[in-house]
């Protein structure tokens, strides 16, 4: 029989699809044109596939609370792990401002489309979300996977089964296009910056399919469930993110396209032909529960792998004490407040759109150098630990395995380069400063985690044995 307290396969996989997002990703990738199908297929192979088909192995022979940390820690040391784990923390802190805009955007447009590039607007907003969701996880995992769940199904799944199949009638009916469909168009001018630079959009949508190794121990026999629910998502992920990008490109010309709230803005484009404007609203509102639903799950997830890291490296437990419903309330109240103070970049870039993309690029980064400490701790540890035979393994042998450890540690560092550049199709005002911010955030935040190091010998835990 199995066990209620155990979490199923259909629940790890709502679970990684509100944590990748779905339709919330789309709108910055619908930026490539009919070329997004090109950028797509390319991060999938080189990126997504041995992403997830290193973190089933990782989860199921290493499944100790933390996942990333865990892995990490095992591989070069509790002083990696512990920065593998404030990357995966910190990145999260810079995307809420991203998805909180996205969730006001879509809101907004749905009632009235000024709003979604009012900056003062996306800051109120993102003020009150984000405090909200914040007292909701303080009352523990419960109320957060309820609201993944129901966010998955209501945010994500419906939003995008119906965006898809306007997309597809619009084709059918002849109705004009905004991008060429061709050969010509399919592959993007790799000698062009410009268009390189749009591979940051792409790669943040492929993100997070290693966060559900943290629910690892709590699912129901995790060597055969956890890479199940891993290939349900990797084909979902698949066929929803192509059809997806190529509906809101179909329909909304380039030059009015709105980073957060693209997706609103071809439902609008898609209802208005069809006489069903009545529906947006509701649209607007299903969405913005989807992506409610997705943050949740990541302040969760990345809050519980801070907290193992923490603990092995005597953090103060002022940071990592859990209250009663053994949720770290300290972190997420610190967590709250950079989030508030970060949610003011609206108001200092060119426009919503400016402020966004360079948010969602600085958690690309941060991400991507998390994940070049996740593939080389792979290769480590199955070099250090050959005997590890138990749980899944990755077909094809160590050739296999080699190979996507080396294609996925490159693929990250390519793109943690190319992020760099700032893409022509954002207003992200001079290109100096705009590299500047990157360099000198990224720099910041990496090397922010060794004054916490240091704080272990002046702040220790108390030993209570």
């Amino acid at each position: 029989m199995a066990d209620p307290k155990k979490i199923g396969i259909f629940t790890l996989v709502t679970i990684n699809l509100a944590a990748l997002g779905g339709i919330r990703s789309w709108a910055p990738i619908a930026e490539c044109g009919f070329s997004a199908v090109f950028f797509l297929i390319l991060a999938m192979i080189c990126f997504f596939i041995p992403l997830a088909l290193i973190a089933a192995e990782l989860s199921t022979k290493w499944t100790g609370a933390g996942g990333v940390y865990v892995w990490v820690k095992e591989a070069f040391g509790h002083k990696f792990g512990f920065l593998a784990a404030w990357l995966l923390w910190i990145e999260n802190v810079m995307w809420y401002p991203t998805i909180l805009s996205f969730i006001g955007g879509t809101i907004s447009y749905a009632l009235n489309p000024d709003l979604a590039s009012n900056p003062i607007y996306n800051v109120v907003l993102i003020l009150t979300i984000f405090w909200t969701t914040t007292l909701i996880n303080l009352f523990g995992s419960r109320a957060s996977n309820w609201l993944s769940r129901l966010g998955a199904l209501f945010g994500t799944f419906i939003p995008s089964t119906f965006i898809i199949a306007l997309g597809i009638i619009w084709i059918f009916n002849d109705h004009p296009l905004q991008i060429e469909i061709n050969w010509g168009s399919l592959i993007p001018n790799l000698n062009n910056p410009d268009q390189i630079a749009l591979l940051s959009g792409v790669m943040l949508s492929m993100l997070g399919i290693e966060m559900s190794a943290i629910h690892a121990n709590d699912v129901e026999n995790p060597q055969k469930n956890y890479p199940k629910a891993i290939l349900y998502s990797f084909l979902a992920v698949i066929l929803f993110s192509t059809l997806g990008v190529l509906s809101i490109a179909f329909v909304v010309p380039k030059n009015e396209l709105l980073v957060n709230a693209g997706c609103l803005q071809a439902f609008s484009y898609f209802l208005n032909t069809y006489h069903l404007s009545f529906i947006l609203p509701f649209v607007g509102l299903f969405i913005g529960l989807g992506a409610l639903g997705s943050m949740s799950t990541w302040m969760v997830a990345a809050s519980k792998a801070f907290v193992a890291a923490g603990r092995e490296e005597n953090l103060p437990p002022v940071l990592i004490k859990l209250n009663k419903h053994h949720v770290p309330k300290n972190l997420l109240l610190i967590q709250a407040v950079i989030v508030s103070v970060l949610s003011f970049i609206f108001l200092l870039m060119p426009t919503v759109n400016s402020a966004y993309w360079i948010l969602m690029v600085l958690t690309t980064q941060l991400y991507l150098l998390m994940y070049l400490l996740l593939f080389s701790a792979a290769i480590k540890l199955r070099i250090k630990h050959p005997e590890k035979k138990s749980g899944f393994t990755i077909p094809g042998g160590s050739p296999a395995f080699w190979a996507l450890g080396l294609l996925g540690f490159f693929s990250s560092a390519f793109a943690f380069f190319i992020c760099f550049i700032p893409p022509k199709q954002i207003h992200a005002g001079s290109k100096a400063a705009y590299v500047a911010f990157l360099v000198l955030a990224v720099t910041f935040f990496t090397l922010l985690p060794i004054l916490f190091l240091r704080r272990k010998r002046m702040v220790a835990i108390p030993n209570t044995s």
